[in-house]
């Protein structure tokens, strides 16, 4: 993380007189960073000023004389009200401010906290899933379709303000969910099972250099209250989407216990269509192809785990996670050739793919941490180990008909692709954190990971007597294997209103890949240093001001090098290439936060200078087969501006929106052809929440992206709209919620591609509108009155 706006208080610089306290965790006592402190004039209830607490809790609001009362608030707690703050001459300490549950039983009434949509800092936006409605039964990639900054394409593939190359981390550590299949994987992972999003779009050297566009970290649930307690989700849905979810947890004393599980069986139709015109010999050859296809998936995954604390400063935490994803897909393709124009049909070609998939998941940590009694001093060790597999066989069956529909007399091919892919990987983590002089402090880390992974592909078709054969240059063994070592150290420290972090971090590197049918092995080995620098300057009237600067890095992955084409589509290829060269970015971002009565709004202006950038190429050759493969290209230089706000208007209007809009320049003169584009582009999202009489909230969220250009081409506009409703039962326990998911089946991603000898038109659509309606039911998540001298706000 950037060096956070924990560091400082907003607080007015033309009043005179401090008003400080502490706010913490009233179970456990541990400071709440981030709560936010607002202080009202006693007489007419009218704001006077504000303040987010640091990393230890502390906060500093400067007020005139006179009384005051205090609310504080932090996400997951109730709002808690200080009454009779009387503000003289001197500085005034209010002392320690208990936050509790964010829900309570009182007088046989359970009422619900609110947990805000949206946290804005300056380094980071926390988006908190719980209280965005139309989330309720979804997929991790449905959450992340609708978090600020952050689009998702119809493959999955996840992108940071315009840039596809991203982090993404599961409890701030890689996971086997983003491994194998990318980030398309969370498709697997239940939105239930998801606490919060944070993003991070211009990260420190305490993170890992991977990840140009920035770091996405989704954090599951996890409780420690004593005694049993959890959350249940039901859930059903059309097109067909059931499912089921705990998360619950026991402690008891120093040992703390805790379980997720999901299930779900889904359906998931999908639709894409392809136009191209293939330009050869002064004649242009056209094909029409047209694609269904139908997903079914049944997903089981398992998180459960135990906390041991040897005291309250020594904490063993120890997890295991386990998943298997049983998929089978069905696709029907139809081809339709015509010669000059569509007026002259040449042949219709059917082919149908009918794939069955298996993957299991497990993955072991074992953390500890260590708290000193100098406040802020740290140390923390993890271990991790990742083991996942996939073994997949396609069955592809290809018949082709005149225009007429009568059969053409070539025979029918029978084709089969089986594919086993394997993944392991090491990782051990240590960090360090030592406070010195009144604000500053030190940190270091080293950071290992070794990563082995195999893909044994090939592609075999039917001959005449049944009889087996390999097709050439379609079947060979993948090798992949990866060493990272790394360490990182920062300095960081406060001087009256000006705030600095510097960090270093060196990586070293090494890849290696073989084919080992043909023997062909690319070896890479480098060492880099990234550098990053975050500056903050504390304004008047509850503003911040950050600057900072960042070096990326993006290494070739797994799925970018690996040379295996898909063939469900055999006209229409798609693979990686083991020639691929990491790619590097200086990022700079210049970040404002603003502090208001009713909510807060970040902004930022952010640039990023990129050498061998990758994107994807499409090549058509003469026979009118595409193949598009990740390339480096020569340099990218991006900028742009960035609006996020989140707004509570009135108590039962809640507002967040985003705004990004940026420019994109790339060279591609580092290829044979000149790839170059020049584009400007923008999105915007926003979601609108009404509370309607005391247990119901209806919700609108809308999403629109504008048109982008692209080395070969452009990528048209898509605007997309969700509804959802839910309403609290069975005595406030329980939460039911309809959501509607894509209400005018808009989101539909439609790309024009030119290139010397074709130009293609593209439209998919890989989900299409789903209803979900999702019952959650709290168990033992109420607490008692508040305590005395403490009065819930809601």
């Amino acid at each position: 993380m950037a060096l956070c706006i924990s560091e400082y208080s907003f607080a007015q610089s033309s009043q005179k007189v401090k008003v400080t306290g502490k706010v913490i965790d009233a179970q456990n006592n541990s400071a709440l960073g981030y709560a936010s402190i607002r202080l009202f004039r006693s007489a007419d209830s009218t704001f006077a000023d504000g303040a987010i607490s640091d990393e230890k809790g502390g906060f500093v609001v400067e007020v005139g004389t006179g009384n005051y009362y205090a609310i504080s608030e932090f996400i997951g707690y109730r709002a808690i009200t200080t009454s009779n703050i009387r503000v003289g001459n001197s500085p005034v300490d209010i002392g320690m401010i208990k936050l509790g549950a964010s829900a309570r039983s009182l007088e046989e009434v359970t009422i619900q906290g609110e947990k805000s949509t949206m946290e804005l800092s300056l380094d980071k936006k926390i988006f908190n899933v719980g209280k965005d409605l139309a989330n309720a039964g979804g997929t991790a990639v449905d959450i992340l379709t609708n978090v600020p900054s952050v689009a998702v394409d119809v493959e999955g593939n996840v992108s940071l303000r315009g840039s596809g190359n991203v982090r993404i981390l599961i409890d701030g550590k890689p996971s086997g969910l983003v491994s194998i299949k990318g980030a398309s994987g969370l498709q697997q992972l239940q939105g239930s099972m998801i606490e919060r999003v944070e993003i991070i779009t211009n990260p420190s050297a305490r993170y890992e250099a991977e990840g140009m566009g920035g770091i996405i970290n989704i954090v599951l649930k996890k409780e420690r209250k004593q005694g049993f307690n959890g959350s249940f989700d039901i859930i059903t849905g059309q097109p067909v989407n059931y499912g089921a979810a705990a998360n619950v947890n026991y402690r008891r004393k120093n040992l703390n216990f805790f379980i997720n599980y999901t299930m779900s069986f889904r359906n998931t139709p999908g639709r894409n269509t392809i136009y191209q015109e293939l330009y050869r010999n002064d004649s242009t050859f056209i094909t029409q192809r047209s694609m269904t296809s139908k997903l079914k998936g049944q997903n089981n995954s398992a998180r459960g785990g135990l906390d041991y604390y040897f005291n309250e400063k020594n904490v063993l935490t120890a997890a295991y996670t386990w998943r298997i994803s049983n998929g089978k897909r069905f696709s029907d393709l139809n081809y339709y050739d015509y010669i000059g124009s569509m007026a002259n049909p040449v042949s219709h070609t059917n082919r149908t793919q009918d794939e069955t998939e298996k993957e299991p998941n497990s993955e072991y940590a074992l953390t500890y941490k260590k708290t000193f009694n100098r406040k802020g001093q740290e140390f923390t060790a993890d271990v991790r180990y990742l083991n996942n597999w996939e073994d997949s066989d396609q069955y592809y069956r290809e018949n082709v008909y005149k225009p007429d529909g009568s059969p053409s007399g070539i025979p029918s091919l029978f084709q089969r692709a089986p594919n086993y892919e394997t993944e392991k990987q090491l990782l051990f983590q240590a960090d360090y954190v030592h406070p010195f002089a009144k604000d500053g402090k030190l940190e270091g880390g080293l950071r290992s990971s070794s990563r082995n992974m195999t893909n044994d592909y090939s592609v075999l078709e039917q001959n005449e007597d049944g009889t087996w054969v390999n097709l050439p240059g379609l079947t060979n063994d993948f090798l992949y294997k990866e060493r990272i070592n790394a360490a990182y150290g920062i300095i960081a420290n406060k001087m009256k209103k000006f705030s600095y972090q510097v960090g270093l971090r060196a990586e070293w590197t090494g890849v290696t890949t073989e084919l080992r049918q043909t023997r062909e092995v690319n070896e890479r080995n480098y060492a880099n240093l990234f550098p990053s620098v975050h500056v903050t300057y504390e304004l008047p009237k509850q503003n911040a001001l950050q600057l900072s600067f960042s070096r990326r890095v993006r290494r070739p992955q797994y799925n970018d090098l690996s040379p295996f084409m898909t063939y469900s589509d055999n006209r229409n290829y798609w693979s990686g290439n083991p020639d691929l060269n990491p790619e590097f970015t200086n990022a700079f971002e210049v970040g404002h936060i603003k502090y208001l009565e009713k909510g807060s709004l970040t902004s930022s202006l952010y640039y990023r200078h990129t050498n061998g950038k990758i994107i994807s190429i499409r090549r058509v050759e003469d026979n009118g087969n595409s193949y598009t493969r990740p390339e480096n290209l020569g340099t990218e230089d991006a900028y742009g501006a960035e609006f996020t706000s989140s707004f509570n208007l009135y108590q039962w209007w809640k507002l967040d929106g985003s705004f990004n809009f940026f420019r994109a320049m790339i060279d591609g003169t580092g290829l044979d052809e000149n790839f170059q584009s020049d584009t400007y582009s923008w999105f915007v999202r926003t979601t609108s929440r009404f509370t309607l009489w005391k247990n119901t909230d209806v919700q609108f969220r809308g999403n629109y992206e504008a048109p982008q250009q692209t080395p070969q081409g452009k990528r048209k506009a898509m605007a997309t709209l969700d509804l959802a409703a839910s309403r609290d039962i069975l005595k406030n326990n329980g939460t039911l919620t309809l959501s509607v998911i894509d209400v005018f089946n808009s989101r539909r991603y439609r790309s024009i591609t030119d290139g010397a000898n074709f130009h293609t038109v593209s439209n998919s659509q890989g989900r299409l509108r789903q209803v979900n309606l999702t019952l959650n039911y709290r168990l033992h998540q109420a607490k008692k009155k508040p305590k005395e001298g403490m009065e819930g706000e809601f």
